[in-house]
């Protein structure tokens, strides 16, 4: 099978990287025609500055030609996948690919319309802008021939969303760079003498649930832990006006950390954090940071979802799934991990962790495309 991956997907994101190496896994001719267009951007929804959106639009402006050109004089190929961020490739690019006879595969990963509007809430649900976006990612969604999201939850919030015939969605594990995370045990680097040593990174955005982790740490019960919270983002200015007026002597606060680090960052902590957002979305996704956990083989505390439950069907050591929002639930995590971490394995989570090995995405990938290139 002959692919072409085409647009201006975003290759900082892990999503993406793992997407090119199950490609280049099925096809070792794999085509990339590709234009950077978010190199340093890690918050789309917080670009700061006329200057850094007219980099953005310049770069879009001057690369879909350029792009729309290559691959109208590309080799031979059986399909084209668009990857994230492809609404404006789809709506850009896609066509020329059907012009061409050609399916198109479209890794939507995240609904834009959704998390701009409806969970980020950076706008009005009705207002122009809203609804324009949702009409150019409706059309989008009709001009692929599969679409592809990290979790069957998500595909029907996206199904929901957009009216998308059920026939066209796929759903396939976001996973985790393995040579990036490797186990490290479920035991820290260095120990500590305040409780247990807990860890939360990530971009600060309602989905993360952010507040429930603050409260947690705030409350009588958090206070003999140490607690390392990483990140910026949409909401870090109020959570970190929240630290500041509390007494956090066990809170340490960092802006960001690099992502070769994180591994290092993760072995040191006796536990890891995922999300704890209430939202739809939050309950239909599995961030990052949660495969980047258990790769490590560290203990993952995080909200109890659809989504969780189609990787973690049944209990597993080391994983404890909570109520969302639950800063109570969260702390009786705590509790529970500290009565009973030395009895854990020495490494947790590998038998989680071959479901989403680079042999599963491409495997997984592979039935994606096979179904596009039959329809």
């Amino acid at each position: 099978m002959h692919v072409v991956l085409l647009g201006t997907y975003d290759l900082g994101k892990p999503r993406t990287r793992l997407l090119r190496q199950s490609l280049q896994a099925i096809d070792p001719g794999l085509q990339e025609l590709h234009v950077d267009v978010w190199r340093g951007v890690e918050d789309k929804s917080v670009m700061h500055g006329m200057a850094a959106r007219l980099s953005i639009g310049l770069k879009m402006l001057f690369g879909y030609p350029w792009l729309a050109l290559r691959y109208l004089f590309c080799g031979r190929h059986d399909v084209v996948v668009i990857g994230y961020m492809g609404l404006f490739d789809m709506l850009l690019l896609a066509p020329l690919a059907k012009m061409r006879g050609k399916p198109v595969v479209w890794d939507v990963f995240l609904s834009v319309y959704d998390t701009w509007v409806r969970d980020r809430g950076m706008g009005r649900e009705g207002s122009l802008s809203a609804r324009l976006l949702r009409r150019m990612e409706r059309r989008a969604c009709r001009t692929a021939d599969r679409l592809v999201m990290d979790t069957r939850a998500h595909a029907a919030l996206l199904q929901q969303l957009h009216d998308v015939p059920e026939s066209k969605l796929d759903a396939v594990l976001v996973g985790a760079e393995e040579g990036a995370f490797t186990p490290s045990g479920n035991q820290p680097a260095a120990s500590t003498d305040t409780g247990v040593s807990i860890l939360f990174y990530g971009q600060f955005i309602p989905l993360h649930g952010i507040d429930t982790i603050i409260d947690a740490a705030l409350d009588p019960r958090g206070r003999p832990h140490s607690w390392t919270i990483v990140g910026s983002g949409q909401e870090a200015a109020r959570i970190d006006d929240r630290l500041q007026d509390a007494d956090t002597a066990h809170v340490q606060r960092h802006d960001w950390v690099d992502y070769a680090k994180l591994a290092g960052l993760m072995s040191g902590a006796h536990v890891c954090l995922g999300i704890f957002g209430t939202s739809q979305k939050a309950a239909s996704v599995i961030p990052n940071k949660v495969y980047q956990t258990l790769l490590c083989g560290k203990p993952l505390i995080t909200s109890d979802s659809p989504a969780m439950r189609e990787l973690a069907r049944q209990e597993q050591a080391g994983l404890y799934l909570v109520p969302a929002g639950d800063p109570q639930a969260l702390l009786d995590a705590i509790d529970r991990f500290a009565q009973e971490r030395a009895e854990l394995p020495a490494v947790l989570h590998r038998h989680l962790c071959e479901d989403f090995s680079l042999t599963a995405l491409t495997r997984q990938w592979r039935g994606v495309l096979e179904k596009a290139v039959a329809q």
